[in-house]
């Protein structure tokens, strides 16, 4: 695992720039470019999983966290894989007490992700 990690961020600046972002809503946008290098940090994830055709990872949250405060990257790699990072594009300014943070997720359809695709998330893991 420590090893893909540290695989992923040598190989990020080739990495392409499109980030799809899609809300619970089912919007989507596919418009960011990141060449002026002001790309987000990865966020830190208490846990991620796939289920029920969702991407559902558990984040840090002061009370407003939701799906809209974070852009999803998907790279796909040449071994058939898909990685996904996860950026916060949103502070959440809330002051709640939330010890075990909150649940995001994506439909699989939402990023135009295939079911069975195999994907990599590239983001840190945090307990």
């Amino acid at each position: 695992m420590i090893r893909a990690v540290v695989a992923a961020a040598l190989c990020a600046p080739l990495l392409s720039g499109c980030v799809i972002y899609a809300n619970e809503g089912g919007e989507r946008d596919v418009v960011v470019n990141w060449a002026d290098g002001a790309k987000p940090a990865l966020e830190a994830v208490r846990s991620a999983r796939i289920a029920d055709g969702r991407l559902i990872v558990r984040v840090d949250s002061n009370g407003c966290t939701d799906a809209s405060h974070f852009m999803v990257d998907l790279t796909p790699v040449d071994d058939g894989v898909t990685n996904v990072a996860l950026r916060r594009n949103a502070e959440d300014l809330c002051k709640a007490l939330v010890p075990d943070g909150v649940e995001v997720s994506w439909s699989l359809d939402e990023l135009g992700v295939e079911p069975g695709t195999p994907t990599r998330l590239l983001n840190p893991t945090k307990l």
